[in-house]
């Protein structure tokens, strides 16, 4: 029985991996179990945006790991409160709740929202209402997949909860009309990812900044994917200057070796929690926070937010130079972009698979677009083989569909 064999016959079903079973890693490269060598350009979903196996962090991780790894949050550790004092001083918020996974940093961000509404806004109990976008993805939890607009992730798992309110994503008219009295937050990703890649109009944020001003609403920003670095700032909504009440982070906050999270909001919305009120046994642990720090660090000291901007410049300048018919359009920001590909003409997932042939990984998202989110330290020379590969994965595909015409 083959690893590929044994994971469908003992797993559950929940993902449809491409065909390669890999063992290693080292920057942007990863290797199967025969050595065979693939171009990384999704890091995990930016997750994996220092690199694979980056030498610090795991240096790191394992001198944390023999020292003290976890406790609870029963007690203080020497580790944790630096890490806090990062995240704040990052995004200029004023206090940081840590967690493991995003999907749980966006439910303490609903939590506080709710809580904000309730205590400080006076909202009528049970009233208070979220807006949040179409085409959004926040997590799997049934809270949040509860007010996803994509039906795959809600079918069968109802009743979910009340309380949220979805408008069209970067549509600033219709999220004026959305708001009410019992409103106590607008959530947003700053970029969609999982939905492909979907920037918003410039000037979006800053409408919303003022209207959620304006209309004393929370404005509360996924920044799981699209922060710490992946968009060519440290934060996504920085290209706009503005600050939100309050922002989830994930993803890269690991350094791709363990799941880490958190919620970071004003200090008077952190401040509405009190013991009992919310929590986590491994949320904060001394092997998370000394991690989680020295991925901030190493960032910091490489200035991946400014190769991301460097490279993800020249990634869209070269794919924007691509004229195939089987292309819609191509969006993005940083190292971050999406392919939108012609459903007549072309399969995304046919087009991932091609690219695995070519020993690129690549993975498409809501069945029209294939998405590039390659880890930060990516070199010129890399994304060149990334498009060489694209450019002849496309020609092939359009040859294939005239030939059976």
């Amino acid at each position: 029985m083959n690893e590929i064999e044994r994971e469908q016959r003992f797993g559950a079903h929940n993902y449809s991996p491409l065909p390669v079973v890999l063992s290693h890693g080292k920057g942007v490269w990863v290797w199967d179990v025969e050595g065979n060598r693939y171009l990384d350009m999704m890091s995990a979903y930016s997750a994996v945006s220092h690199g694979h196996a980056h030498p610090r962090l795991v240096a790191a991780l394992t001198a944390q790991a023999q020292r003290l790894a976890v406790v609870s949050r029963a007690f203080y550790t020497d580790r944790l409160g630096a890490f806090l004092e990062r995240l704040c001083d990052l995004t200029t918020l004023g206090g940081a709740l840590p967690m493991n996974t995003g999907a749980e940093a966006v439910e303490t961000a609903i939590k506080a929202a709710r809580r904000w509404g309730y205590s400080v806004k006076r909202i009528p109990a049970g009233k208070a209402e979220i807006i949040v976008a179409d085409g959004n993805f926040h997590g799997r939890t049934t809270t949040i997949v509860g007010f996803s607009s994509e039906p795959a992730y809600r079918a069968d798992f109802g009743p979910f909860a009340p309380g949220f309110v979805r408008v069209p994503f970067g549509d600033i008219d219709a999220l004026r009309a959305a708001i009410t009295p019992n409103t106590c937050a607008v959530l947003f990703e700053t970029i969609q990812g999982e939905g492909g890649i979907v920037v918003p109009p410039e000037g979006f944020l800053r409408g919303l900044r003022a209207l959620c001003t304006e209309q004393n609403v929370l404005m509360l920003l996924d920044e799981i994917q699209s922060g710490l670095g992946r968009t060519g700032r440290w934060f996504a909504y920085q290209h706009e200057g503005i600050v939100p009440d309050g922002v989830m982070l994930g993803k890269a906050l690991g350094g791709g070796l363990l799941p880490v999270s958190a919620f970071v909001a004003r200090r008077d919305i952190i401040d509405l929690f009190e013991p009992g009120s919310h929590g986590s046994t491994f949320g904060g642990n001394a092997l998370a926070a000394t991690v989680a720090l020295e991925a901030l660090d190493v960032m910091a000291d490489e200035d991946l937010p400014g190769r991301s901007a460097e490279m993800g410049e020249y990634l869209l300048s070269r794919l924007h130079a691509i004229h195939s018919p089987l292309i819609r359009e191509v969006r993005g920001r940083g190292l971050w972009a999406g392919i939108e590909i012609d459903p007549a003409r072309a399969d995304a997932h046919d087009l991932s698979m091609r690219m695995l042939r070519r020993r690129v990984l690549a993975k498409e998202t809501r069945s029209t677009v294939l998405r590039l989110a390659p880890p930060l330290v990516i070199e010129r020379a890399e994304i060149d083989m990334c498009i060489s590969a694209l450019k002849a994965v496309l020609a092939e595909a359009e040859s294939e569909a005239e030939s059976q015409a």
